[in-house]
């Protein structure tokens, strides 16, 4: 992995992660499921290099699941996303999590690739349900990676 240094979240890092949610998800909201998160205020995980970010996930828990709300790698094929998903499920089975799970859309297929290659399998597909999200974020764009309508969301689990 290198010289990576991964810490939890702090409430000092509210603002940084704030403007970085605003760059890479088009508002400060995340809306998965037709529910609102603000990803400053969940609990996560940084990974620094050199004092540099490179990397951000943020999770949510609910009884005995650990949903992912927000992964960003900044500079891939580094095993940043790799450390943070590996850190994420070890805090979950911490907290007495029993399953690890997230939300992605049919347009991001980089990201099923990535996901499945580390062990989640695809339990759900809701078909059109961005567009429900869209009402509540119409910042969410109509087209994603290679032009791909955003249309489905797509729910990736893994049970330990």
């Amino acid at each position: 992995m290198g010289n990576f240094i991964l810490r939890p979240l702090l409430i000092s890092d509210r603002d940084w992660v704030t403007q970085r949610i605003i760059h890479s998800w088009g508002s400060k909201l995340v809306v998965v499921h037709e529910t609102i998160y603000q990803p400053a205020e969940l609990p996560g995980f940084v990974v620094l290099a050199e004092g540099n970010i490179e990397g951000l996930l943020t999770y949510h828990f609910e009884g005995v699941s650990c949903e992912i709300i927000t992964i960003n790698s900044w500079n891939r094929g580094r095993g940043v996303g790799t450390t943070l998903i590996e850190s994420v499920k070890q805090n979950a089975r911490k907290n007495g999590c029993k399953r690890l799970w997230l939300t992605t859309t049919n347009d991001n297929t980089n990201a099923l690739r990535f996901y499945q290659k580390r062990g989640f399998v695809i339990s759900v597909i809701r078909i059109n349900a961005v567009a429900g999200s869209r009402k509540i974020k119409p910042e969410i764009p109509l087209t994603g990676d290679d032009g791909i309508p955003i249309r489905d969301e797509i729910d990736l689990e893994m049970w330990f």
